[in-house]
């Protein structure tokens, strides 16, 4: 586009500059060589005796004998006088010998202009003076006619005003700026349509892309030109391998999962075992729970689907409100738009889960959800009004390998799974008093590239 108003703008323009110019400079060497023709045609008709200029009454071109006409002509002498000082200086004068009835409105300066005055025999000179406050072209030629061995020295001068060539000049400047504001509409809605043509894959492709991230569409269909198939074809089969890789990575993980709890199930049964053994047992189960589950999450990539988190949630609450139905406790959700979470729906319902479960444990009477996206951020916050986690709790938490089992009831269990959760994403969780309910907040912000 920038390129396309480039050309269009400045390129466009230019040429017409030059275009005047040259028309322009073509007429004016027009009007000189119609002036040179009507000096000869002067010329041809002058006469000289006994070193008087005799000039017919009448002249072939009417335009001379007609009184404002816009073409006059006149023949002037230059006279040299001895000055009378004792310097000796030379003056020149000039004469008017002969002028048209056409000039008989117009008043000739009595001293001609220098570049006019110094002409001598055989020389010419095409220029612009002004006369009674109209600008004009005048032509003149110097020339010498001889009669019994004496010269008799002329300038002829044609004088023709400007203000035809002017008008003229004027509107063909105004028609071809019109016809080149035409042309340059014609040129940008040509180069525009052309332009959507050509670049429509390109858009096709952008759209296909977000698709994909939105977790509308799993790969891309649209059939694109030789240029783009290659690209798109490599997308297609790095999106295939990447959801093959996870789900034999997940099937893996469950495999191992069966195999390690099965024989630790069998341990547990044992009647003879001791307390100390069942207790490390128990911990060996519960971390190998933390860790699957850790290792399960799909991470941070640029190519994970986009999950509406309107239907999980859904899904997630009607699952929780059947568990504590027994408990008399009220749920805010307010979820803003159509978003999307940027990773793997098993993710997000393990995120939830685990933090709207703390809080149905912790909340006396109510817990607020609120989903919203702030810029480039997409953030969730679970508020409750239970009694809340203590500052020195909250920073333990937080730290890197700290387990929070330990803690008090509504709080403690799946908060490290969250935590890992989270880090794996690059998101954010701060934890912190909440302001409307009283009790805990969880606020998890996911910045989204």
């Amino acid at each position: 586009m920038v390129s396309l108003l480039a050309m269009v703008i400045v390129i466009l323009p230019a040429v017409a500059f030059i275009i005047m110019k040259s028309f322009e400079k073509h007429m004016v060497l027009s009007i000189e060589n119609e002036l040179s023709a009507y000096s000869y045609s002067i010329l041809a008709v002058a006469e000289v005796e006994q070193a008087q200029l005799i000039m017919p009454e009448v002249l072939i071109e009417n335009q001379f004998n007609v009184s404002d006409s816009g073409l006059y002509a006149f023949i002037s002498q230059q006279k040299n006088n001895q000055a009378e000082k004792t310097n000796s200086t030379r003056k020149d004068e000039s004469v008017t010998l002969w002028r048209s009835k056409s000039l008989l409105t117009l008043t000739l300066p009595k001293k001609l202009p220098e570049q006019l005055a110094m002409l001598t025999t055989g020389d010419k000179l095409f220029t612009s003076i002004e006369l009674n406050g109209l600008s004009l072209f005048i032509y003149s030629y110097a020339v010498s006619f001889t009669e019994g061995g004496h010269s008799f020295p002329m300038t002829v001068h044609i004088i023709k005003d400007k203000q035809t060539f002017l008008l003229f000049i004027s509107d063909f400047k105004q028609q071809l700026w019109f016809g080149l504001a035409i042309l340059m509409v014609i040129i940008l809605l040509l180069q525009l349509v052309w332009l959507m043509w050509t670049l429509k894959p390109l858009s096709t492709l952008e759209n296909e892309i977000k698709a994909v991230e939105q977790g509308k569409a799993e790969k891309l269909t649209s059939i694109y030109p030789k240029e783009l198939a290659k690209l798109t074809t490599q997308l297609n089969q790095l999106l295939a391998t990447e959801q093959k890789q996870r789900q034999r990575y997940r099937n893996a993980l469950s495999d191992l999962a069966h195999s390690l709890k099965t024989p630790l199930a069998v341990l547990q049964a044992q009647r003879d075992i001791s307390a100390v053994n069942q207790e490390q047992i128990s911990r060996i189960n519960s971390t190998i729970d933390h860790q699957l589950k850790r290792a399960q999450s799909a991470g941070h990539s640029s190519w994970l689907l986009g999950i509406a988190i309107k239907p999980v949630l859904d899904k997630l609450l009607n699952t929780l409100a059947k568990i504590y139905h027994d408990a008399d406790k009220k749920v805010i959700v307010k979820l803003t738009g159509k978003l999307t979470f940027k990773g793997d729906e098993a993710d997000l319902l393990e995120l939830l889960g685990n933090l709207l479960d703390n809080a149905y444990k912790a909340a006396k009477t109510s817990i607020m959800l609120t989903v919203n996206q702030q810029g480039d951020a997409l953030v969730i916050c679970i508020e409750d009004d239970g009694v809340g986690i203590k500052a020195q709790q909250i920073s333990q938490i937080l730290e890197r390998g700290v387990r929070a089992d330990t803690y008090q009831d509504g709080h403690g269990v799946g908060l490290a799974i969250v935590r890992d959760l989270v880090a794996s994403y690059q998101g954010d969780l701060h934890i912190s008093r909440s302001d409307k309910l009283g009790g805990a907040k969880f606020k998890i912000t996911f910045t989204r590239e």
